[in-house]
């Protein structure tokens, strides 16, 4: 058996709330209810809080963005550096021995690294 959950309006209580304030989290009737950027909020009280809180939902998304993007621009850096030095590592190996191990282990870091940036990178959508 289910059971059904009604809210009623804070400042009304003997009325249906249709939603909830995104500031407060109180139920709020028709009456009692601002559309502010397409989120309820109480009329007169916490209209500005909750436009504030839409621009900086905004903002924060925007950034997740440009962070997801500089994280791929690394992972694209690393990489290519990274099989590089890796490359000339195992192309020079039989002629500088244990400094070409040093190529090879700075390029294996540096793909690492790539890899480290590109799965981060994922994370921010």
């Amino acid at each position: 058996m289910r059971k059904e959950f009604f809210i009623n309006c804070y400042y009304h209580p003997v009325t249906s709330a249709i939603g909830q304030c995104k500031y407060c989290q109180r139920g709020l009737c028709p009456e009692c209810a601002a559309v502010v950027d397409d989120v309820l909020a109480c009329k007169g009280r916490h209209e500005d809080e909750v436009h504030q809180l839409e621009q900086l939902t905004a903002r924060n998304l925007f950034q997740a963005k440009r962070v997801r993007s500089v994280y791929m621009r690394n992972a694209a850096f690393y990489g290519m550096v990274g099989a590089a030095f890796a490359g000339f590592g195992w192309w020079q190996l039989k002629w500088l021995g244990l400094q070409a191990m040093l190529f090879i282990a700075l390029g294996l870091f540096l793909l690492y690294a790539a890899a480290a940036n590109y799965f981060e990178g994922r994370k921010y959508k």
